[in-house]
């Protein structure tokens, strides 16, 4: 949301003073300052302490003296905004936006942040894509085709409208939302803040501080009406192959017997689209539902049953707890431990005192989602890198990583005090956050209860009747739930996709060792563009929808050059390629995916890392802000060549 898209009106002072109550004060002493110039809000004892876990830190360790003093000038100072005053601050200059972002987080963060939340907060709002006229649209027969009404299909869409550039969203589903619609399983939601998930363009009122998939599904559907997608969305589509035709500079989709042409193709079929179904003995033979969370069955109905939930990773972790007080007994069989932080608003609902803060006040909005940004996104990350001279390489990374552990470690002792068989059974061996770090949304509180076991002996086959171990153990169930994850390291599954010369994609990437610069264009694959593609997981957390819209603009902005400059075909060179995956790689080597103390869907077979980004998101953010054409070759259309 732009920083001072808030409408101005004149605000009740009573209604104000209520809702400063529930304030997060490091926002407010940002907002107060910015519409005051007065400098004693960014210094002590204002200055918020720097939080010490990933919650919001609402009131920033202020005193209740300091805390009722900045409630009492926001109130004067919102005010009198609200009846035309003017913001002292109302665009902090380089340096002194640099400090404000170090202030409201009680740490220093890095001045190359400056640069993107500009950007981001509104100060210096991000223009959009320059259109396309539409005589060159008509004369060119220019359009686009996205694949997938995700998230990322979504995004791309908007941008498109923005540039004034035809496209047509092909979906197979019958509804926009991609993961958000297709996961229906009891507790799926995200394990990110919703006021930093959500599209930068289109803030919602939360109900709760981290939503629900049925909150997300909705939001994504009213964002498609809101912006008019519906129109370009052919649903039920599911897309066969995509050829690259070098004469006529186009591309040609088909689903079935259908077939579309486009001067380029977006691919937001997502990375996580496709259930990893595990290759166990009796699948087949089992007598009751026995299905992937992906696959929910809408009409299954736990209560009383025995329920055996196979795999323990961020699905299931959702799972269990949602169900657990239905079942007549769960079992969770457990491949690997997963570190689980703490979280005290995982539930929380957000209220109405917030909600009014958000929609009334200037500048809140803003200032609140950087603060959960940097916590959520690169804030860890240079904890994430490997130090050689680190004296215990086996259970950490580095001094700080190591604090990491001690803090999740106490954190673990605390939730199952007095069972020591869990604490063994779930207290992991290699360092946090080399797998995605997982939220605490009652896993500990479910594991301890009575009719709850967890088994760490692996899954030898199914029954007719249940789950049998590598020990031989059979364990009765009526339903059998596979939270086994998604198979993330073959990237476009079941498209066929030819390039020039009819390269085909999967040859080109060997199945699973999928490589794209930037993660979005390929060498051979001429105007064929990815998102989320290979190395832009962000996996020690933080929002996909940032970058996402990261993606959408390089690649928008790669479309509305190619149109405005009579280029009919844009291709990655491969030495832009080579430099790029050579730097992935390397980084890699340094950071703790690559430890060996873990097995990951990050890495393929042959160890390499295919998912994960290694970049901190403000360091991708300015990788694809500005396209350079040095990385493609340009082929003009027939009529310029001429």
């Amino acid at each position: 949301m732009p920083a001072m898209s808030t409408p101005r009106r004149p605000l009740d002072e009573q209604r104000l003073s209520q809702a400063v109550t529930a304030a997060n004060l490091p926002t407010l002493a940002m907002v107060t300052f910015q519409l005051t110039g007065d400098q004693r809000w960014l210094d002590e004892p204002y200055r918020p302490v720097r939080s010490s876990g990933l919650g919001p830190n609402d009131s920033g360790g202020l005193d209740e003296t300091a805390a009722a003093e900045l409630r009492t000038a926001a109130v004067e100072a919102i005010t009198n905004w609200s009846r035309g005053g003017e913001p002292a601050v109302p665009d902090p200059d380089h340096a002194l936006l640099r400090r404000m972002l170090s202030t409201a987080m009680g740490e220093p963060v890095p001045d190359e942040y400056e640069r993107l939340m500009r950007e981001e907060m509104g100060f210096e709002p991000d223009p959009g894509p320059v259109p396309v006229p539409p005589a060159v649209v008509a004369e060119r027969d220019l359009s686009v085709v996205i694949i997938g009404a995700g998230i990322s299909g979504l995004i791309a869409a908007v941008r498109l409208q923005q540039a004034g550039v035809p496209f047509t969203i092909l979906e197979r589903n019958t509804e926009v939302g991609g993961v958000w619609l297709t996961n229906t399983y009891p507790g799926a939601g995200v394990d990110t803040p919703s006021y930093l998930y959500s599209f930068s363009f289109f803030p919602r009122n939360w109900s709760t501080h981290f939503g629900k998939r049925d909150e997300m599904a909705a939001y994504t559907a009213e964002m498609a009406d809101h912006f008019d997608l519906r129109r370009h969305i052919e649903f039920g589509v599911s897309v066969d192959s995509a050829t690259w035709d070098e004469h006529r500079q186009r591309w040609t989709v088909t689903a079935g017997s259908r077939s579309w042409t486009a001067s380029a193709v977006i691919s937001a079929v997502g990375l996580f689209n496709t259930p990893k179904v595990p290759d166990l003995p009796g699948l087949d033979t089992f007598d009751g539902p026995l299905f992937h969370t992906a696959e929910w069955p809408a009409d299954l109905d736990v209560t009383g049953k025995r329920v055996a939930v196979v795999g323990t990773g961020a699905s299931a972790m959702q799972v269990v707890p949602a169900i657990a007080e239905r079942t007549a007994h769960l079992t969770v069989f457990q491949r690997s431990p997963q570190w689980i932080a703490p979280n005290a608003e995982y539930f929380q609902e957000v209220g109405e005192d917030v909600h009014w803060l958000m929609e009334h006040v200037p500048y809140y909005h803003a200032w609140y989602r950087f603060r959960l940004a940097w916590v959520f996104n690169d804030r860890v990350h240079a904890s994430l890198q490997i130090d050689d001279d680190w004296d215990h390489p086996e259970r950490s990374l580095n001094a700080v990583n190591d604090g990491h552990r001690r803090f999740f470690t106490r954190y673990l002792h605390e939730q199952l005090e007095g069972r020591p068989d869990l604490v063994e059974k779930c207290l992991p061996d290699y360092p946090p956050f080399g797998k995605r770090m997982l939220l605490d949304n009652g896993w500990f509180a479910a594991l301890r209860r009575d009719d709850v076991e967890l088994i760490t002996d692996g899954v030898a086959r199914i029954t007719g009747t249940g789950v049998v171990t590598d020990a031989g153990e059979h364990h009765e169930a009526d339903v059998v739930v596979l939270s086994t994850g998604f198979d993330a390291q073959h990237y476009l599954p079941g498209i066929d996709v030819r390039g020039r010369d009819g390269l085909r994609l999967h040859d080109a990437w060997s199945e699973d060792d999928a490589v794209a610069h930037l993660g979005i264009t390929v060498p051979g694959f001429p105007n064929l563009f990815l998102m989320y593609g290979p190395n832009t997981n962000a996996g020690a957390g933080g929002s996909f929808i940032f970058v996402a819209e990261a993606q959408g603009r390089y690649i928008v902005d790669l479309v509305t050059t190619m149109a405005r400059d009579g280029i009919g075909a844009l291709e990655c060179r491969p030495e832009a390629l080579q430099r790029w995956v050579s730097d992935v790689d390397a980084r890699h080597q340094r950071m703790v995916w690559s430890h060996p103390g873990m097995t990951t869907y990050y890495r393929n077979s042959r160890g390499r890392v295919v998912t994960n980004s290694p970049y901190r998101v403000v360091d991708y953010w300015a990788m694809t802000h500005d396209p350079d054409l040095t990385d493609f070759h340009t082929i003009p259309v027939p009529a310029r060549a001429a």
